[in-house]
């Protein structure tokens, strides 16, 4: 009796995880159900369209029941919406406007023509620039470059000052003169930075030390294109960074020489 009992329970199925079995269908009709509303989520208008004329031009009756219309056999809810009829060419026409109007960029503001026209500037100044450089063969002693912040004009001290002093050598007044010509017309402002090397001034020196000469050499530059040039005082401004901005090693002679320097930059900025 007890065998029969015992193999009674051995043959009876195990229903202790059957729960997992509807847990399961549950959790794929889930899966199924949000990837059928993804997809609906992402429908391409276009592939619709197309794949609901192809259906009605194959069986030639009838609207596209999807859109509620009579269907293929005319047996569908008559009361319902019938399909738009087709779109005409003047329907066509006017999406075609309607995209053309899209794609049309929106008409630049008065202060981004601006900013075009000086960058236009910018860019004719600098070719100017350089084209003067190689025909008075003054590579050695000028260097133009563009700069995120303007086009900056860099002269060796030995171009425009004898050692320690920051009065203008009269080769210089010429192409002073040239860059005076070209920065008349500009609308921006113009900066004039003095920098020296690492070497203090000497004793005999009138200047108390690099800061005093930095400022002065930019100063003197500033004061020509002011004072010999006449140019707008308010289109300038200037400082003396010494040996702070250092583009060569102080280390050396030919660094040093990099580091003696004055840097008139054409700021890329409008005037207020």
């Amino acid at each position: 009796m007890r065998s029969r009992n015992r193999q009674r329970r051995q043959n009876k199925p195990d229903t202790r995880d059957r729960w997992m079995i509807t847990y399961a269908d549950l959790i794929t009709l889930l899966l199924i159900f949000f990837v059928i509303m993804f997809a609906m989520s992402r429908l391409d208008i276009e592939k619709y369209e197309t794949i609901t004329q192809s259906l009605q031009l194959t069986f030639k009756s009838g609207d596209s029941l999807l859109e509620k219309g009579n269907g293929i056999l005319g047996t569908a809810d008559p009361y319902t919406q019938v399909n738009p009829p087709a779109t005409s060419g003047k329907d066509d026409e006017g999406d075609k406007s309607s995209d053309v109007k899209a794609d049309t960029p929106a008409p630049m503001t008065e202060r981004e023509l601006a900013f075009r026209e000086q960058e236009e500037e910018l860019l004719n100044l600098m070719n100017m620039i350089q084209q003067y450089i190689k025909d008075n063969k003054l590579e050695d002693q000028i260097h133009v470059s563009d700069l995120p912040k303007g086009i900056s004009i860099t002269l060796s001290d030995r171009f425009l000052f004898d050692v320690g002093r920051a009065d203008l050598k009269e080769d210089s007044a010429k192409t002073l003169a040239k860059l005076a010509s070209l920065f008349r017309t500009l609308d921006t402002i113009v900066s004039i930075e003095g920098h020296t090397d690492s070497v203090p001034v000497g004793e005999a020196s009138k200047f108390k030390d690099n800061w005093e000469l930095s400022g002065a050499r930019a100063l003197s530059v500033l004061r020509y294109f002011i004072d010999q040039e006449d140019l707008d005082p308010a289109g300038f401004q200037y400082a003396g960074y010494a040996d702070t901005r250092p583009t060569g090693d102080n280390d050396t002679a030919d660094g040093r020489q990099k580091n003696r320097r004055v840097e008139i930059t054409v700021l890329r900025q409008l005037q207020q």
